[in-house]
């Protein structure tokens, strides 16, 4: 992991303040290899970016791809490093996606990772965006906050049926999907299953994962079907497999979906919504004790980095689109504008995921600079 001799080709206008920001806050700079493993992006991101990554396969049929995002590349850095201490990386370089009109576009950032006071390196994290938003001159930019924990605490407290668990857990990371699913839920009486495949649910569940989806997948191949309201065979598939998991047929009582209801439409700063979150706890006879002490205490050190808390815009539904998340969320936009400029968030499950032996507390961030640069020109 040594330092990259020189800038990127097309260097964004404030490259060399960016890294040395960084460097100043500890992080060192690395540069993963452009080719990397398509398996990890694939399982964690699914067909959609598929579609958006260059692929190829070595000589031994293993699917690569050049690097589509650079977190996972850092990860992978850190745990061939052994990951025996906390480290901090930064890195800015060229990703490659089919969407953009050249294929490829610059992405900054930085990953931190085996930090145990995490209330404190979220608040550390999100002070730093905004220092790199700062470059731009972007001073006062919209903060949107989120915490993908929060809610995953709620649905454990709400002791939903798994497959209902882990349907809500994805869909957070995808915007509309919860709106659709409690619809789903309002509309499912509890018991009500879903009786046209209730017997090939009942055969699938607790199936092997990858043999069940392997033959739903064959199944819907034979009968011809490609798609179905823009969803690939292998979306559909694991869509009709969430509903094998035990309860997932169902609906939930009233008094649950109620629950979701209101959660998913508290917003404000974080002081105001830490307050209505309590009130529903108290009101649901939920214990949500240990999340919303490290929700407050995560406000307390942003308040200390000098970022006033009215500032911050947090909604409990708000997610980011990956599904890596297990903690805050954030993006930072300019007046509200639709793209976000610099986002990012707490991932401690993702290094297991990638084979640590275990969960390593880890919040990273991504800059966009070609968004910074444009928007910079305009002021």
């Amino acid at each position: 992991m040594t330092l990259p001799p020189t800038l990127p080709a097309a260097a964004p206008a404030h490259a060399e303040e960016l890294l040395a920001l960084y460097a100043r806050a500890g992080f060192a700079r690395v540069d993963p290899p452009l080719l990397q493993p398509a398996d990890a992006f694939l399982d964690l991101s699914g067909e959609e970016m598929r579609r958006l990554m260059y692929l190829t396969t070595d000589a031994e049929g293993r699917e690569l791809c050049l690097r589509p995002d650079l977190t996972l590349p850092v990860c992978r850095l850190y745990l061939e490093s052994g990951a025996r201490t906390p480290a901090d990386f930064a890195y800015l370089g060229p990703v490659f996606r089919s969407n953009e009109p050249t294929g490829e576009f610059l992405q900054a950032g930085v990953e931190s990772f085996g930090r145990a006071d995490r209330e404190a390196a979220d608040a550390d994290l999100l002070s730093l965006g905004l220092e790199t938003a700062a470059l731009w001159g972007i001073i006062a930019p919209t903060i949107r906050i989120g915490d993908a924990g929060l809610f995953a605490a709620l649905l454990d407290a709400l002791d939903l049926p798994p497959g209902w668990r882990r349907r809500l857990v994805k869909d957070f990371a995808r915007a509309g999907s919860l709106g659709a699913d409690l619809a789903v839920l309002k509309q499912r009486p509890e018991g009500g299953g879903v009786s046209d495949h209730a017997g090939v649910l009942s055969a699938l569940a607790g199936s092997d994962p990858e043999a069940a989806h392997a033959l739903v997948t064959d199944l819907l191949s034979i009968a011809g079907i490609s798609t179905v309201g823009g969803r690939t065979v292998s979306e559909i598939a694991e869509r009709f497999l969430e509903q094998a998991a035990s309860g997932d047929a169902e609906g939930l009582p009233a008094e649950k979906v109620a629950v979701l209801e209101r959660y998913l439409a508290i917003e404000g700063d974080p002081d105001a919504a830490a307050r209505a979150l309590r009130a529903l706890a108290g009101d649901a006879g939920l214990d949500l004790s240990a999340a919303l002490d490290a929700f407050e205490v995560r406000t307390n050190f942003i308040a200390a980095q000098g970022v006033e808390v009215a500032r911050l815009n947090f909604a409990a539904a708000f997610g980011r689109p990956l599904d890596y998340y297990t903690g805050m969320v954030f993006e930072l936009h300019e007046n509200g504008g639709p793209v976000p400029l610099v986002a990012g968030g707490r991932y401690d499950g993702l290094l297991a995921r990638l084979g640590a032996p275990e969960p390593i507390p880890a919040v990273g961030f991504a800059v966009w600079p070609a968004r910074l640069d444009a928007l910079e020109a305009r002021l």
